[in-house]
């Protein structure tokens, strides 16, 4: 720690984006990765948060409407103060930070102390947010400019500093940030200063988020509008004929899962297909990893796996359970040096395709597949194969059901069982999953194995909720298969789905079936 102290740190001033954490630059990323303290605002999206290395302290300094979480002064002492503990501290603000962000207040206090200090551009509002919305905010039969107004950030001088007269007048859009509050002075001042009371006005509230919402109307109806549908802020006022593009630049909402919050709750190491094809199909995930793998430690189950691998020419059966089972079981392989060609004549089984899949990377091609994500969907593969006398080896993780064994050993097979990776809960509090829940702002929450459900309902009561199930009731549920399912209802969960095929693209396409 002296030695930290003895040197100063850095601070990147990083733009965020608008919320859809897919839209923070390369770099901006790499800020946020790499930071030793994460210092962000509401604007800052969730995902991105979560992209944080787990050592990273997160201060949240974000402002409401109402309140400040801390006043602008204090934030710039707070990254001076976290600068000279010499640590490296990524300013994450919604947005641009020079965009209404203030950034140049930030950087001229870290000046001032001689605070090495880094500008990481954004993806700023006033543009990605009518994108998102389906509005371009420059168009060349519509709009050759745009210009972007700041709604309230001197509300007491907005008056003076904006000349309504000459704005009015502009050709072009423009761009009201943070200006929801003040929509019907704005539009009665444009009106006033001669713009026509028809342009075409759209108001769009958290874009690129889950709940990103839009509005349409007129500067003479808008702020009526607004107040009908209670449009509040954050949010984008776009103002020009731009906004008659809409009509057929829409693509946001018409994405199958727009509009919807998806809880993950598998292995971190697992999810980020899922992730991608939930970020693909327009929903907006949030992950919370209840499961993550390790490999055994206990003397007793090392030495069983060492004595299978010593006799794998033994065995008319292998079966590997899951991507991870195939990833461990290789592992385990090299660590006791046994040798793949002595299951020249075994036959490999694997659990779905993304097993299969797994086994192929290695250079092996299974003999069964089963199509479904179950120890059933095994058993239905094998049957009609198994002989009486046959010696099989299932190695899965230490939470496996006992089911396939009994229909093997009910079939005369002699079974040996082996866990080759352990699965626990990890220790984690979210305080950003509590509030999402408790504001039902997770539409869906995805449960892809039995302890997942498990031990999300676990994590839950470590964090203090005494009824997880009455917490999670805001929620659709939506379950990888029947197993997972009757967990789940076991649990005390009101199941909305089960994915007709047991693997994740079945879950997926349940998904977007699924109406909230």
């Amino acid at each position: 720690m002296g030695e930290r102290a003895s040197r100063v740190g850095k601070v990147y001033l990083v733009g965020a984006g608008p919320g859809d954490a897919g839209l923070i630059t390369v770099k901006g990323l790499r800020c946020v990765q790499e930071a030793d303290v994460l210092v962000y605002d509401r604007l800052a999206g969730y995902r991105l948060i979560q992209m944080a290395k787990p050592s990273a302290k997160k201060i949240y300094v974000g402002k409401l409407p109402d309140r400040h979480a801390l006043k602008q002064a204090d934030i710039n002492q707070l990254l001076v103060d976290l600068a000279n503990e010499g640590l490296i501290v990524t300013r994450l603000k919604g947005g641009d930070p020079c965009v209404f962000g203030r950034g140049a207040e930030e950087a001229a206090r870290l000046k001032e102390h001689d605070i090495p200090f880094e500008i990481v551009p954004g993806v700023t509002s006033a543009i990605a947010v009518p994108a998102y919305a389906g509005i371009p905010v420059t168009h060349r039969d519509l709009s050759p400019s745009f210009s972007v107004i700041t709604g309230h950030e001197t509300p007491d001088k907005s008056d003076e500093r904006v000349e309504w007269d000459k704005l009015a007048q502009a050709t072009g859009t423009l761009l009201f940030l943070m200006g929801v509050a003040k929509l019907r002075h704005i539009c009665d001042q444009l009106i006033r200063n001669g713009r026509s009371a028809d342009t075409p006005v759209a108001v769009i509230r958290w874009g690129t988020r889950a709940e990103q919402r839009t509005i349409e109307g007129t500067l003479a109806s808008i702020a009526d509008e607004a107040e009908r549908q209670q449009i509040g802020s954050p949010a984008v006022i776009v103002v020009g004929d731009v906004v008659t593009a809409r009509s057929y630049m829409q693509w946001a909402e018409h994405r199958p899962l727009f509009g919807r919050r998806i809880l993950v709750t598998r292995a971190r190491s697992q999810a980020s297909d899922f992730v991608r094809r939930i970020e693909e199909l327009g929903g907006e995930p949030y992950e919370f990893p209840v499961i993550e793998m390790r490999a055994p430690e206990a003397p007793h189950k090392l030495q069983a796996i060492e004595q299978a691998l010593s006799q794998l020419s033994s065995y008319d059966w292998v079966v590997l359970t899951s991507v991870n089972g195939v990833q461990y079981w290789f592992e385990h392989l090299r660590r006791y040096g046994a040798d793949i060609r002595q299951l020249a004549r075994t036959r490999i089984v694997a659990v779905g395709p993304k097993t299969a899949e797994e086994l192929h990377i290695h250079g092996i091609v299974p003999d069964l597949v089963a199509e479904q994500f179950s120890q059933e969907g095994v058993w239905s593969k094998m049957q009609e194969y198994v002989v009486a006398g046959q010696r099989a080896l299932l190695a899965h993780g230490d939470l496996a059901r006992p089911w396939l064994k009994e229909q093997l050993v009910q079939s005369g097979v002699v079974v040996e069982e082996i866990d080759i990776y352990e699965t626990i809960l990890p220790e984690q509090h979210d305080s950003d999953l509590l509030e999402l829940l408790t504001q039902n702002m997770i539409h869906i929450v995805t449960f892809t194995s039995s302890s997942t459900v498990t031990n999300l309902i676990i994590a839950l009561q470590r964090m203090g909720i005494d009824r997880p199930a009455e917490y999670l009731a805001g929620a659709s549920i939506a379950c990888i298969g029947e197993v997972t399912a009757r967990t789940a209802r076991e649990a005390g969960l009101q199941v909305d789905i089960v994915a007709e095929q047991a693997t994740l693209e079945g879950l997926l396409d349940a998904l977007q079936h699924l109406h909230t």
